[in-house]
């Protein structure tokens, strides 16, 4: 099992507009809510992505700006996926 903690989104306070995170306990409910967070928010950059792809007018730079928000996305759902076969 991995040792190694990290801070994960839990999304964003309503009466604050705040971003929420949490450092979770393995299994535990936290941990569950940052999964679901991270997988919803994967599925509207895609979303997202995909719709910008398939105008086809955006520029290399353009699309380039999307980099690191997918990096994010792809690091956190390959950490749940990691997660889920270490239990």
């Amino acid at each position: 099992m991995s040792s190694v903690r990290r801070f994960r989104s839990v999304g964003v306070d309503p009466a604050t507009g705040k971003e929420a995170f949490v450092v979770a306990r393995p299994g535990g409910f936290l941990e569950e809510l940052a999964d679901a967070h991270a997988l919803k928010a994967a599925a509207v950059l895609v979303t997202v992505v995909g719709a910008v792809l398939e105008g086809g007018k955006s520029s290399d730079t353009e699309l380039a700006a999307f980099v690191p928000a997918l990096h994010a996305a792809l690091e956190e759902c390959v950490g749940i996926m990691a997660a889920d076969r270490e239990q």
